[in-house]
Parts: C-alpha cells; sequence; structure tokens
C-alpha cells in the first residue's frame, strides 16, 4: 500500500459558492502514481465542506447554496454572538468536510456528470486548504 497527500491552495471570490476542483484533484492523482485504491478529499477549516454534484452547468451549484440559504438562514443563531458566522459552521457540518471516491485503474470512479466541489460558507478567503490523500496501489 501507498500514500500520498497534496494540499491545494484556493482562492474563494463570494461569501457562499461552489467551486469545482475536479482538475486539481485528477491532477493530484496523477501524480501521485497511485492506480487502485481509495481518494480522500478534505476541506481544513470550519466553515468549508466537500461535496460530490454535478457540474455540467452553475444551476445545480446555484440550487445548493440557495437551498441552504433557504434552509439555514443566517443572523438567528446562537453562535452569531461570537462573529457572525453560525450559519456558515451548520451549513459546513451538514455536507461535511470531505468525500472519498474510489480509484479505478488511474481514473477516478466519478460518472459524466459528477464533480467535486469545494464549498464555501464563510468567504471571500484568499486562502482555504484542501488536502487530497491517495492511498492504494
Amino acid at each position: 500500500m501507498d500514500c500520498k497527500r497534496s494540499a491545494l491552495t484556493l482562492q474563494t471570490l463570494k461569501r457562499e459558492m461552489l467551486l469545482d476542483i475536479t482538475g486539481r484533484v485528477k491532477q493530484a492523482v496523477g501524480e501521485s502514481g497511485i492506480k487502485n485504491g481509495l481518494v480522500n478529499v478534505y476541506a481544513q477549516g470550519a466553515t468549508a465542506a466537500i461535496m460530490i454534484q454535478e457540474g455540467w452547468d452553475d444551476s445545480v451549484q446555484n440550487d445548493v447554496v440557495t437551498l441552504l440559504a433557504k434552509t439555514i438562514p443566517p443572523g438567528i443563531w446562537e453562535h452569531d454572538r461570537q462573529d457572525g458566522n453560525a450559519d456558515a459552521h451548520l451549513k459546513a457540518g451538514l455536507v461535511g468536510p470531505n468525500e472519498t471516491i474510489p480509484l479505478i485503474d488511474g481514473s477516478m470512479g466519478l460518472s459524466t456528470w459528477q464533480n467535486i466541489f469545494f464549498c464555501e460558507f464563510d468567504g471571500p478567503r484568499s486562502k482555504r486548504t484542501v488536502f487530497v490523500t491517495i492511498i492504494g496501489r
């Protein structure tokens, strides 16, 4: 078993957005030399998340942001008294910090329409970090 790790540095431009990182994860997988195993993609930070979702156009990503904004509105939570971003913490916790994808013959086991998204819920941020860990042979 081999294990390779890469750190992706991202910049976000909006308070809430989904950023397609599929290409960068594919690059990390290719550079790892591992052909079969698992790829874990992990967002560092309590107000960010990782999601696998359709990447064909922006409508699904916009719908995700809209759904979460309607479900978890800002300004009504206990943590807002500390720094005003409780909704970002709740959204990140609901979506989750990571996704694991099978690696099969050097390719991630994503379907035609699936992409990997970094979810920003407390931006914009000049620096966000995503760890990509590839385990296998």
